[in-house]
């Protein structure tokens, strides 16, 4: 029987493989509770912490150095902690726009009628004449920490519900390996962003959350297919194979199917994230990458780590062989 990928035999190159995708992103994990005035492991937008994002659009090319001025006209109003950011505007998309650059300021939450709004847009229009007002979006603080927590109940039920599923479907060894894939996988899409929000300022929201459900929900669902052809082969070929030839054989047999599915799904994505607009773009970039690293786990985390395990337990039987 030819086996065309050996996971088997490389499989501590495959463990070192995740190591080095995990810790970079577990170190900005940490960094960013520690350093962040949140203390959350990414930086979380307005949707759960409150506050106010004023969007001015201006017909000139801004630079992140040009906002020094703004900083301290910001500063004298009374708004000394808020957060500037450039957004560029691509012109061949929207020949008809003069907009050259929008300005995004983030600052605490603001009353209705109060007037600070406009104390904002005095600033900014003393140092961008042509400045006018794009978009204003609001969330109270305590709306905030609702979604927050509602968002966490969410995240904790779905987990759960795996975890249950999974020990009531498959023997220990195999629940645990699917419970650290999808371990893995949240790690990798959560960690990333955290380096994102670190170096760029990428900030996620409640559709953050949604991306990182969808992507436990894929993740386990190949994990899954791939185990119920290592439980049908141990039936017919315990007895001819050792395990880790059943693990290669199982593997191969659902390998086209699964890069299949995530080749698919990825096109579509990647058509979204490239020509969809700007609101889902995080949210199609945690799709991307939960989908991408949810396929590797499922074939070289998850299985590798089964195949250690139950070799061990094999050898121990005196029934192993070397693979």
């Amino acid at each position: 029987m030819k086996i065309k990928l050996n996971i088997v035999k490389y499989r501590f190159l495959c463990l070192g493989i995740s190591a080095c995708l995990l810790l970079p992103c577990i170190g900005a994990m940490i960094y960013s509770a520690i350093a962040t005035p949140t203390h959350t492991p990414v930086k979380v937008g307005i949707d759960y912490t409150g506050g106010t994002i004023l969007q001015y659009g201006v017909k000139q090319n801004v630079t992140t150095n040009d906002l020094g001025k703004l900083r301290t006209a910001l500063s004298k109003e009374g708004f000394p902690s808020a957060e500037l950011q450039v957004i560029n505007v691509n012109n061949d998309k929207n020949a008809s726009s003069s907009i050259k650059s929008l300005i995004s300021i983030r600052t605490k939450f603001l009353q209705s009628n109060s007037g600070e709004d406009a104390k904002i847009t005095n600033a900014v229009k003393s140092e961008f004449k042509d400045a006018n007002l794009d978009q204003v979006s609001s969330v109270g603080p305590t709306l905030g920490k609702e979604l927050f927590t509602n968002s966490m109940i969410a995240l904790s039920l779905a987990l759960i519900g795996i975890i249950c599923y999974l020990s009531f479907r498959f023997q220990f060894d195999y629940a645990l390996a699917a419970i650290l894939g999808l371990v893995h996988d949240c790690i990798f899409v959560v960690g990333v962003f955290s380096i994102l929000g670190l170096v760029k300022g990428v900030e996620v929201d409640a559709l953050f959350v949604t991306a990182l459900l969808t992507v436990i929900g894929f993740s386990v669902h190949d994990t899954i297919v791939v185990f119920d052809r290592v439980r049908e082969n141990l039936r017919y070929y315990a007895k001819k194979m050792t395990f880790g030839e059943i693990v290669n054989f199982s593997v191969n047999q659902t390998l086209a199917r699964s890069i299949n599915t995530s080749f698919t799904t990825l096109l579509t994505l990647l058509a979204l994230y490239f020509f969809g607009g700007v609101t889902t773009k995080n949210f199609v970039l945690a799709m991307i990458l939960g989908i991408t690293v949810g396929t590797y786990s499922s074939i070289f985390f998850c299985t590798v780590l089964v195949d250690i395990w139950d070799n061990k337990k094999y050898a121990s039987l005196g029934k192993a062989k070397k693979a």
